[in-house]
């Protein structure tokens, strides 16, 4: 199997060892909600002892800026989240600017999205383990979970993570950005490939002046976005076969629904599995081009 993995960097995207941890630690938890320890070593000091990081996250627990449930059947693992004092802390910040609204702040909320949180921030690990291989950019601040746009009506679509990601290529840098769905079989692969029609809806949504005498400024997303961000669905929590079924109906969609197919002609579509995006790396050819052809690394849907 080729991979894309074609150039390794001596130097790696990691976030600044000038910063203190325990203020990284607290904004990591204000922009993805929760963390697990393990993941927080991952994300932040890949480099140093996971009680490093331990060590930090108890001296936020101190002062209550921070706090954990555990995980069911896991040899006591923590996952961590802000207190209500630690999010009013990071309201401010401007590094967080376009963070989630509603912060995780008790154990009860906590207990109830850990799953799907922690998937989220799977997902995100995988590609930034990916770009520090490679020697891009894409760090823990690059990955807002649950970003949401009106697409009319009193409707909006809600992604599960925004993405920005910046290929470095020699002396290029290309910037991109992706609204990426986490499915987890927790729904029926109808409303999953639905999803591509609120997309669709998002892409063509142009709001309506306020005043009869401005006219439209285009599509709505051109607020937030210099072009489409391109649309990726990460595939877990049911057997091979059912994953390719699913892909398949969003593949479906793309051919049948007419706006969809529009999208698709202009906006890279593409869908892969959670194990193959631990086992092989984003940049491998494991994502299927949801609007045909082989399977190709995302940067080249």
């Amino acid at each position: 199997m080729t991979t894309a993995h074609r150039k390794v960097h001596t130097a790696s995207f990691t976030p600044s060892p000038t910063e203190p941890l325990k203020h990284q630690l607290i904004a990591t938890l204000a922009q993805h909600r929760m963390a697990s320890t393990g993941q927080l070593h991952v994300l932040l000091r890949p480099h140093r002892s996971r009680q490093s990081v331990s060590e930090r996250l108890n001296d936020l627990l101190d002062e209550r800026l921070v706090d954990f449930v555990v995980l069911p059947q896991s040899y006591r693992t923590r996952v961590w989240y802000l207190t209500p004092k630690g999010a009013r802390l990071t309201r401010d910040w401007p590094a967080l600017r376009g963070r989630p609204p509603y912060p995780v702040t008790s154990a009860t909320a906590a207990s109830l999205k850990t799953p799907h949180t922690l998937t989220v921030l799977r997902t995100h690990l995988a590609f930034v383990a990916d770009a520090r291989q490679r020697g891009d950019e894409h760090g823990h601040l690059d990955w807002t979970p649950e970003v949401f746009h009106s697409i009319g009506d009193g409707d909006r679509v809600v992604a599960d993570a925004f993405m920005h990601y910046t290929l470095i290529e020699g002396e290029q840098r290309r910037k991109l950005r992706a609204f990426v769905e986490i499915d987890r079989a927790t729904m029926s692969s109808e409303r999953l490939a639905a999803k591509l029609i609120e997309y669709a809806r998002l892409w063509a949504y142009e709001p309506q002046p306020v005043s009869r005498r401005r006219q439209a400024a285009g599509p709505g997303w051109l607020r937030w976005y210099p072009v489409f961000p391109r649309i990726l669905f990460v595939l877990t929590g049911a057997g091979r076969q059912a994953m390719d079924n699913r892909i398949n109906d969003l593949k479906a969609m793309v051919a049948h629904h007419p706006l969809v197919a529009e999208l698709a002609r202009e906006v890279p579509l593409g869908a892969v599995t959670l194990d193959d995006l631990d086992d092989h790396g984003p940049t491998s050819d494991m994502w299927v081009p949801l609007a045909g052809g082989k399977p190709r690394p995302w940067t080249d849907l």
